[in-house]
């Protein structure tokens, strides 16, 4: 997935390690005044952009989520297991 920065289109990844950067410049209180404003502002729009992307591809793998009767049902995404949980008689996508 990829994001804008600075007007550039950057991998989500890439979007998140800058974030990350940028949560430890503020944390660490080294930077000044106006470079912590300038900090904090590119974290926010990182943080919206990063956020948009993950709900994206929340919706997606909602989509891809089938019942038994053939019709879209939207499922939570099991952390644990890596995939949508099953109901009883639900049967592979592929």
């Amino acid at each position: 997935m990829a994001t804008k920065i600075e007007g550039k289109s950057v991998k989500f990844e890439d979007a998140l390690k800058r974030l990350e950067k940028i949560v430890e410049s503020l944390e660490g209180g080294e930077a000044a005044l106006e470079e912590s404003l300038s900090l904090y502002e590119e974290g926010i729009s990182l943080f919206r952009q990063c956020s948009s992307k993950l709900e994206e591809a929340k919706k997606k793998v909602e989509i891809l989520t089938k019942a038994p009767s053939g019709k879209l049902k939207a499922e939570p995404f099991s952390v644990d297991k890596g995939a949508p949980e099953k109901s009883a008689g639900e049967e592979d996508l592929f």
